[in-house]
């Protein structure tokens, strides 16, 4: 994998024109995935959410519409940023928009306090991250007892007619679709190749479950090239024979 820079300027070079070469390169069906992601994160009139490797915002917003007190998106692409600002300010549900703060922030070192949010995202953006192991770590950490975390990442097809169709797309025709639409055939060969080196759904779960997250399921969409993991951070458990909180202690 390239160096984080390397990677930080890549996507800094190809934002403006990210969100079309999203749509050409998955015909559409981008929009089912994230939106299934969304119902996976339950998001509640009090949810506090962070969207990591925001990109230009799509589950941003999304959280934001399906009613989230405060959504923050986070990304180490300042240009991505940029693009996601944009959207802001003419997006279609303008009282949702307001809710979204979006930041700067590099997944492996996250800008916040711990036990902050109630739902964490993640959506095609994890697979950049140089140590998977320490970016859920930290979503773990500022995620509060009892968030969502949601995964949405591509990922190798388990057939052999599925996997031959993913090696031709995305192997030739993504590489050639991104420098005719992005003008940036280099970051179209690097993104593909990205995925096959990325954890299968079984070892991302583990991944999880290491980083302590709980509850970890996955499943597949689009014939298997994608999958959706979601996890519960525990909530601890109090010593048999703890008062409860609500016992004041005699004499106080």
């Amino acid at each position: 994998m390239p160096k984080a820079d390397d990677v930080r300027t890549m996507f800094d070079r190809i934002a403006g024109r990210y969100d079309l070469m999203n749509r050409v390169m998955t015909l559409g069906i981008d929009k089912r995935w994230r939106a299934a992601a969304i119902r996976a994160a339950k998001v509640d009139p009090s949810t506090r959410a962070l969207d990591v490797c925001c990109g230009t915002g799509d589950i941003s917003f999304l959280l934001a519409e399906a009613g989230a007190e405060h959504v923050t998106g986070a990304d180490f692409s300042e240009n991505m940023l940029v693009e996601a600002r944009k959207r802001q300010k003419s997006h279609r549900d303008p009282a949702a928009a307001k809710r979204i703060d979006f930041v700067q922030g590099d997944a492996m070192a996250l800008p916040f306090e711990d036990d902050s949010f109630d739902v964490v995202t993640v959506s095609f953006g994890v697979r950049n991250v140089e140590v998977l192991a320490t970016a859920f770590e930290e979503f773990a950490r500022v995620a509060r007892p009892g968030a969502r975390i949601v995964c949405l990442e591509i990922t190798r097809p388990k057939s052999k007619a599925a996997n031959a169709f993913y090696d031709v797309w995305f192997d030739r025709v993504v590489p050639v679709l991104g420098g005719i639409v992005s003008r940036d055939k280099a970051a179209y060969t690097y993104l593909p190749e990205s995925t096959k080196t990325f954890p299968r759904p079984p070892q991302l779960a583990e991944i999880l479950r290491d980083a302590g997250i709980g509850e970890v399921t996955w499943r597949r969409f689009g014939g298997g090239i994608v999958a959706l993991h979601r996890g519960v951070l525990p909530v601890p458990t109090k010593p048999a024979g703890a008062p409860a909180d609500d016992v004041v202690a005699a004499g106080t």
